[in-house]
């Protein structure tokens, strides 16, 4: 994930930055069961407005799917003044959320109430009044909805490009109760601030490991060339090159699965989370591609390790016909040389994909930059 359709995906900035969206459609019929699910008449509007939608649909998911397009195509127009609830967009978003509505964005506290939600969304419309995003892997489970979406916005004349993950827990009439939003907001200012960026994490990863880490010989890779994406899957996964691969590859969220998987990523444990995800390709912040080789993978989570501790909890599982999203919420701890910074909030969503991808999606700023220095930099994005 990255510069692609799926790298990886909000809806705020200021204390962060929205989810919006200039749809672009690939219609149902064009997914896996798509022709078959639209014959069901369940959510056709939504279905219609995002890449694939899989899952238990109800009248309440479909209610808030609406709700979500509607507000990622309505243009901004004028923007609007810091606080104005009034504004057409602000209403348009504020009716995704019932009134005592609680919404967690990448890297703060969660707000809490209309009002807080509200005015925090007025500050980011003001600073990105192009905010846009456009729906792709949409998984509805009964009351909680995954809304994958991807985000574009213009800052400093650049056109920055991020995907997200929305995740809601619905009440009456499909009014959000609990929102998380998942996204990198580092992608932010690489282009825009190039001078006062900080360091990518995750710079130099590649298929072939971390540059001078010796992965790839421990991995038995050659070390002039990486794997080819298919024929390493494959053969990873011990699947037969033309045989394809098999949906959902490794961990499938199963109750007895959870707490294995939520004590790896607690513990570091690399080994853990690489043998339930055997011959998946890894994509995740930073990344230009994703990821197919051992070397690669484990270097992509060792570098994570060595940088945070993980205190994590069990959130919300979402599981559709053919992909399943798994969110971890909790606080990092982050090693910054001799000081150590902790309590920061922090969150994990997992994607098993139908074509053996395990994607990741989390913000990697606060784990590279102090609260004080982030603060800076969205100062300077906005001046």
């Amino acid at each position: 994930m990255g510069t692609g359709r799926r790298g990886l995906a909000g809806i705020a900035m200021a204390t962060a930055i929205v989810a919006g969206a200039a749809v672009t459609v690939t219609t149902a019929e064009a997914v896996p069961g798509g022709a078959a699910t639209i014959a069901r008449g369940d959510c056709p509007a939504a279905r219609e407005k995002v890449e694939r939608l899989e899952g238990r649909i109800t009248p309440n998911a479909c209610a808030f799917m609406e709700r979500q397009i509607t507000f990622g195509e309505m243009p901004t127009g004028t923007p609007p003044a810091y606080g104005d609830l009034a504004h057409p967009r602000v209403r348009a978003y504020l009716d995704i959320f019932d009134p005592e509505a609680t919404l967690w964005e990448a890297g703060s506290a969660a707000q809490r109430g209309r009002t807080a939600i509200g005015t925090s969304i007025t500050g980011s419309l003001g600073l990105a009044p192009s905010l846009s995003y456009r729906g792709t892997d949409v998984v509805a489970d009964g009351s909680t909805v995954m809304f994958g979406q991807w985000n574009e916005v213009t800052l400093k004349g650049r056109t920055v490009a991020y995907p997200q993950i929305a995740r809601n827990v619905l009440g009456d009439e499909g009014r959000t109760l609990q929102a998380r939003r998942y996204y990198d907001r580092a992608v932010l200012f690489r282009d825009t601030l190039p001078e006062a960026a900080p360091t990518p994490l995750f710079a130099g990863i590649t298929d072939r490991g971390a540059p001078g880490d010796g992965e790839r010989s421990r991995a038995g890779l050659p070390a002039e060339a990486g794997l080819p994406a298919e024929a390493g899957l494959a053969a990873q996964a011990g699947v037969p090159a033309e045989a394809g691969l098999p949906a959902q590859v490794g961990f499938r969220a199963r109750a007895e699965e959870v707490p294995e998987r939520l004590a790896a990523w607690n513990a570091g444990d690399t080994d853990a989370l690489l043998a339930r995800t055997r011959g998946a390709r890894l994509g995740g912040p930073g990344l230009a591609a994703p990821l197919v080789s051992e070397a690669g993978k484990r270097a992509y989570l060792e570098r994570l390790f060595a940088t945070a501790d993980l205190d994590l909890r069990a959130g919300q599982v979402a599981v559709g016909e053919t992909t399943t999203y798994v969110e971890w919420h909790g606080t990092a701890s982050v090693r910054d040389g001799d000081k150590l910074r902790t309590g920061i909030p922090f969150g994990i969503v997992e994607r098993f994909g139908p074509g053996g991808e395990w994607e990741l999606y989390f913000d990697t700023l606060p784990l590279v930059a102090t609260q004080a220095e982030i603060g800076t930099l969205f100062q300077k994005l906005a001046s």
